[in-house]
């Protein structure tokens, strides 16, 4: 048969629209705690000074307060917080004068009337300065329709990215490795339309619709549009290569995450798998990618040297001749640099969304 219950220590303090009650039981279980008649009943099982038992205790308050106490159990102690129904300040915490033996000042948060006035004016001061700066920062007549240009805009990205990727696993499913060849011919007028349409990128960088920085939106975009309006759209001949398939391939995979990632974020919603995939599908297909590019412009180095298409000659008396494939072989040493600088810049953004959160210390 169970023991008589006991009464726990109670520490108490105030403030003027607050009581804080902590209760000195650890490994609190079944705690039951309800206001009835300005009265509050407390009963939980825990371990306190007499053991693990049962412990109980009621308190009439001085004057009246709200029926729904705020109770947060810690594994050493269980805190109570109750409202006052007025506020004003208390000269003892029961109706009766003499105060029960179990119940005692709660010294580290015990302030004064004047400390809590003090508080109370901090308090209200601070809440207005945050309206006064709210009210002078000057609200923004077009942030819906930027909200919504934003949203149109990832979700056309995600479509158009959306039907190159179906449409090539398709018809590697279908046609398997002969699908390679007519790649470009099936899928580049959506990827034309795609990354044509990616410039808007940079401009939302430079006009400050986003908070992207422009170097690495400016070196991916510009990047993809000149393998492909300069090397794959000048060149027939690289049109039917393999590569073109696998560079297709591993752009769309990437932006099938991030488009619909930045969609919703425009809207305060977070998914977490989809912020997962976002800052992680990129660590194989960035690369992979970024590797291609460099397969497409090696590849096409020949064929530039031997047709001499771009190569620009100077007037005389310089009668000097500017080769492309020269121009080629500095931008692949270029464009190994700035796979480097996204790559950073990627891996930073991975860090800070899912990288270990920082505890605040107390």
């Amino acid at each position: 048969m169970a023991g008589p219950s006991l009464r726990p220590h109670v520490h108490w303090a105030q403030r003027h629209r607050e009581l804080f009650l902590r209760v000195e039981l650890s490994d609190v279980r079944n705690p039951d705690i309800t206001i009835t008649d300005n009265v509050l009943h407390f009963r939980a099982q825990g371990h306190g000074a007499k053991g693990d038992n049962i412990y109980e205790f009621e308190i009439e308050f001085l004057e009246p307060v709200e029926p729904k106490p705020v109770c947060r159990v810690t594994q050493r102690q269980l805190n109570i917080t109750v409202q006052k129904k007025e506020s004003n300040w208390w000269e003892r915490l029961t109706k009766q004068e003499k105060r029960p033996l179990f119940l005692a000042p709660d010294f580290d948060r015990w302030l004064d009337e004047s400390d809590a006035e003090m508080e109370l004016k901090e308090k209200e001061e601070e809440k207005i300065n945050k309206m006064k700066i709210e009210s002078r920062v000057p609200k923004d007549p077009f942030k819906h329709l930027k909200k919504g240009y934003l949203i149109m805009y990832n979700l056309v990205q995600f479509l158009g990215f959306s039907w190159i990727f179906v449409n090539m696993t398709v018809r590697l499913f279908i046609l398997g490795k002969d699908s390679f060849y007519d790649t470009f011919h099936t899928i580049s007028d959506m990827m034309y339309f795609c990354q044509t349409l990616a410039l808007m990128e940079i401009m939302n960088s430079l006009i400050g619709l986003v908070r992207s920085p422009l170097i690495p939106a400016v070196l991916q975009v510009f990047g993809r549009n000149f393998i492909l309006f300069v090397i794959l759209g000048s060149l027939e001949e690289m049109q039917s290569k393999p590569v073109v398939f696998f560079l297709f391939y591993f752009w769309s995979i990437a932006e099938l995450f991030r488009y619909p990632y930045y969609m919703l974020s425009c809207i305060g919603i977070e998914w977490k798998p989809l912020t997962w995939l976002r800052y992680t599908v990129w660590i194989p297909f960035y690369p992979l990618g970024g590797l291609s590019e460099a397969v497409c412009i090696v590849q096409s180095i020949p064929i530039f040297s031997e047709t001499g298409k771009f190569s620009l000659g100077l007037p005389n008396p310089l009668n000097v001749t500017i080769q492309f494939p020269f121009v080629l072989q500095i931008y692949l040493i270029a464009l190994f640099l700035g796979i480097f600088v996204n790559f950073r810049h990627l891996y930073k953004q991975r860090k800070q969304h899912l990288g270990p959160k920082k505890r605040k210390m107390k």
